[in-house]
């Protein structure tokens, strides 16, 4: 059997991964295909955190325009990832796979308080670690929050799924002409403002060489592909950085 291309990884799932093709809220076959992806990777021997969004739920910004406080906007956001965060580690250990939440808000009585050694030793055990709340800070999307925690538990890669298969010149989805990128720079995506991730994730993982693989999350098999070193989706990184296939 062909050896995995990375030890350890972080995959970064929006809010609206969970949520299917339903208008809001968390989808059981969809939260079932993304336990079962999580689970076939770790079963070869790879470390794996996830960092999740909460805008199936409710998004920050969404509740600033209604005239909200930004702030209170933002860390009720937090507690909607800590709700989706709950949901996948059920789904996870569901299919007999040992899971650790851990949130920058302390939540104790549901889950553990963020403490970097401790996330560290949970990987090390071959334990799945979920990162809920964000940063912990109002004003940092849960992207930010994807870059710092990949830094700070020494992740090889950050895997952003998507529901395209990889990011574009233009929506795919609207545009039939559409080309995907199979490389790009952290320079190109920010001089070329692509939805990628925001701009201060981009620029973490630039100044610290962290690559990032944008794949399409829908595609059965697809996040095996990645972490096998198959060319799938878009790779992101310096232009003499990471090879794969």
């Amino acid at each position: 059997m062909p050896e995995p291309a990375f030890d350890r990884v972080l995959i970064k799932l929006s809010g609206e991964a969970l949520q299917g093709k339903a208008d809001y809220g968390i989808t059981p076959e969809t939260l079932e295909h993304l336990a079962d992806e999580i689970a076939e990777i770790r079963s070869l021997g790879v470390e794996v955190a996830i960092v999740i969004g909460g805008g199936n739920i409710f998004r920050g910004v969404a509740g600033s325009t209604a005239g909200m406080d930004r702030a209170s906007a933002d860390y009720m956001g937090m507690l909607a990832t800590v709700i989706n965060a709950l949901a996948l580690q059920d789904a996870i250990e569901s299919l007999g796979v040992p899971t650790r939440v851990q949130t920058a808000l302390e939540i104790k009585e549901v889950a553990e308080p963020y403490i970097r050694r401790r996330a560290m030793r949970h990987l090390e055990k071959q334990r799945v670690v979920i990162f809920g709340a964000g940063t912990g800070n109002p004003y940092f999307t849960t992207d930010t929050a994807a870059a710092l925690r990949a830094m700070e538990v020494h992740a090889d890669l950050i895997l952003k799924g998507t529901k395209v298969d990889g990011v574009f010149d233009c929506d795919p989805e609207s545009d039939a002409e559409a080309t995907m990128y199979e490389r790009l720079t952290y320079l190109d995506v920010l001089s070329n403002n692509l939805e990628v991730m925001d701009s201060t994730a981009i620029s973490l993982c630039m100044d610290n060489e962290l690559p990032i693989i944008v794949f399409n999350l829908r595609k059965r098999g697809n996040m095996k592909g990645v972490i096998m070193g198959e060319t799938i989706g878009t790779l992101i990184a310096n232009p003499d950085g990471l090879t794969r296939g």
